[in-house]
């Protein structure tokens, strides 16, 4: 059994441009769609299993007035039927018909234990559940879709209902986070947003009448060719104007300038009601401007406009604080409305980092007997000869890493590491440096200040060297370096940083990958999943095998290139750790004493895997090269390359 959840979607900027996009398969003048959609607090939770058979139940008592359990054989016939009949189950009836259709799959059981999403409010309570169905079938049939793969599913099943919902309705699809998403022709994009500071909607059901169809009848008229100047501006305020004010809104939202957003909601709405609105009678909406207009609610608001299809159906506000959030709510809830509070968080930035150096080296014997292999030298692109920590740490400050903490061996290693980052050299010693060298200096004392240090006295395995970092890393994202691995970007971003940048946008468990050649698997741990972008640097993985053999990996691990040729990933050497994963490594650790197993190897693979398995993870394929140095061979490489 899996447990669900699928939240209802918010569109904040750009509404009705999913279905105005879409006519550049006729009319290339057209601009794309540009909308800015996040999920909602508010959704739908569920228990999902497989069955001969398509059920779903409820145990909800949010819906139960309206739900009488429903079940039908997986014939595609019979399931076209319901999902045409209008019936409360229709939707989910369309998205079965297609899944049984094209990916011949059996059936599903679905159990909706929890429903706080309101149903038609413009909150897309419909595409949460195609979506929920969709991804019960992807997991429990383990068809391998990626997030995009199951929001189109959604969205095709849908229409075989009489119900004409625009794309941006499964937007839902990508959780609890703003993306923008583009539309052209048939073609869809979703990018994450970044926000720098916490922002504080409300959104509310007007309880009021709004007739979507009638709105989207009436503006449809215009299109794929104006044929007026008001048929223009509407092509306008939906297409060139409207990237005027995403752009906008994705500038404030990445600064953290909540009151200009707030502005731009309000300047959105006018734009609406001069362009829009005068398209179709059904946009009249006394209830909405009544409501943005109140005297009451401005001391809350930094600005506010419609939702989805506009008309009465629902309003958002941008509010002051998380204060006026909440006085906010209870006045409309006082006023006959239904609001909800939405807070959309920004995803903890990486501020700490973590290089393992506990290993003694035994690859690169004799000369560890006296020299750590992080101090190796190794000669520089720009003339200089830096160890290998160095090289590293320098990688992590140019990233923004505030902290980074080093995992040793014991406390007596620790008198190389202050000799070289804690204390100034001789004054004789520094008098024969030149001026730019005498001012390194400085930097790499900079550099010491940040370092802190743990022990690893029980050599158990290095998920155990990485979890001594545990009270360093408290509760925050930490990232994650070999230290026998150096890396080149080969940007100007170092691969950290765009480590870091990846992580913000996703925040989830992220290991950085690259392809091996097939004879090679064997020799790592391979990734597989399915690409979540077009330009297939982000997987979201699905399978982690430990050095599989080639022809198993051929068969099952393999991921498709641009050119639809398979590829297979191994990990580059950097990863952002979360939370959970010291949670696993904990309850790894206690598991093996527990059992009186001391000498237990605690693996940090295993414990990735367990956190994958429950919350997911994703590979990113970062623009750079990885310089291997941990035994003689590489090390040959690692200093004639890099």
């Amino acid at each position: 059994m899996i447990k669900l959840f699928v939240p209802g979607r918010l569109c904040l900027f750009g509404e009705h441009t999913d279905w105005a996009g879409h006519y550049r398969t006729m009319n290339a003048d057209i601009m794309p769609g540009a909308s800015i959609v996040t999920g909602i607090e508010q959704g739908v939770y569920a228990e999902v299993e497989k069955s001969p058979i398509f059920e779903m139940y409820s145990d909800a008592p949010e819906i139960n007035q309206v739900w009488n359990d429903f079940s039908c054989r997986m014939n595609e016939a019979e399931l076209k039927s319901v999902a045409k009949s209008g019936s409360f189950f229709c939707y989910c009836a369309g998205v079965a018909s297609y899944m049984l259709e094209w990916y011949k799959v059996g059936g599903v059981r679905i159990r909706i234990t929890k429903m706080t999403l309101p149903m038609k409010s413009g909150l897309s309570s419909s595409a949460a559940i195609c979506v929920l169905v969709a991804r019960a079938f992807n997991l429990l049939y383990k068809l391998n879709l990626n997030t995009l793969g199951e929001m189109n599913i959604a969205y095709l099943g849908e229409l075989r209902t009489s119900s004409r919902c625009g794309r941006l309705d499964q937007a839902c699809a990508f959780g609890v986070k703003p993306n923008l998403m583009t539309f052209d022709g048939d073609e869809i994009e979703v990018k994450a947003l970044n926000v720098k500071k916490p922002l504080y909607w409300v959104f509310a059901d007007l309880c009021a009448k709004k007739d979507t169809i009638r709105i989207l009848s009436d503006l449809n008229k215009s299109y794929p060719f104006a044929s007026n100047e008001a048929e223009e501006n509407l092509h306008k305020a939906l297409g060139e104007w409207n990237h005027e004010i995403v752009n906008k809104a994705i500038k404030y939202m990445a600064e953290g300038d909540a009151e200009s957003l707030g502005r731009l909601m309000t300047e959105a709405e006018e734009q609406f009601d001069k362009y829009v609105a005068p398209m179709s009678p059904a946009l009249w909406a006394p209830k909405l401007h009544e409501v943005l207009k109140d005297s009451h609610v401005q001391p809350f608001v930094y600005g506010g406009k419609g939702v989805g299809s506009h008309g009465d159906g629902s309003v958002q506000f941008l509010a002051r604080s998380e204060e006026a959030q909440q006085q906010l709510t209870d006045y409309l809830n006082k006023k006959g409305m239904r609001a909800y509070p939405l807070t959309i968080h920004p995803v903890h930035t990486v501020r700490k980092a973590i290089i393992p150096v506990a290993g003694f080296g035994t690859r690169l014997y004799p000369a560890t007997r006296t020299l750590r292999k992080d101090f190796f030298p190794i000669p520089c692109a720009d003339g200089m000869v830096r160890p290998v920590i160095l090289i590293l740490l320098e990688e992590l400050v140019k990233s923004g890493i505030e902290e980074i903490c080093l995992v040793l061996g014991s406390k007596e290693e620790r008198a190389q590491y202050a000799e070289f980052f804690e204390r100034q050299l001789s004054e004789e010693h520094l008098r024969k440096l030149p001026a730019e060298a005498q001012e390194y200096e400085n930097h790499i004392l900079d550099i010491g200040k940040r370092l802190r240090y743990v022990y690893q006295e029980e050599k158990r395995g290095f998920g155990h060297a990485v979890y001594q970092a545990v009270d360093f890393v408290g509760n925050e994202p930490v990232l994650l370096l070999l230290g026998d691995t150096l890396y080149r970007s080969t940007t100007n971003k170092p691969c950290a940083l765009q480590m870091i940048e990846e992580y913000e946008r996703y925040d989830q468990l992220l290991v950085s990958i690259h392809s091996v050649p097939l004879d090679k698997v064997s020799h790592y741990g391979i990734l597989s999943g399915v690409w979540e972008d077009k330009e297939r640097t982000i997987l979201n993985v699905s399978v982690m095998n430990e050095k599989p053999k080639a022809s198993y990996a051929e068969e099952f691990l393999g991921v498709r290139n641009n050119e639809g040729k398979k590829e297979y990933y191994s990990v580059f050497g950097q990863y952002i750790l979360t939370p959970d994963v010291f949670a696993q490594l904990d309850a790894d650790i206690q598991k093996a004493d527990a059992e009186g197993d001391m000498t237990r190897e605690i693996e940090l693979t295993a414990a990735l895997e367990a956190v994958r398995q429950k919350s997911g993870m994703m590979g990113v394929r970062l623009n750079g090269e990885m310089f291997d140095m941990g035994n003689p061979k590489a090390l040959r490489e690692c200093v004639s390359n890099f």
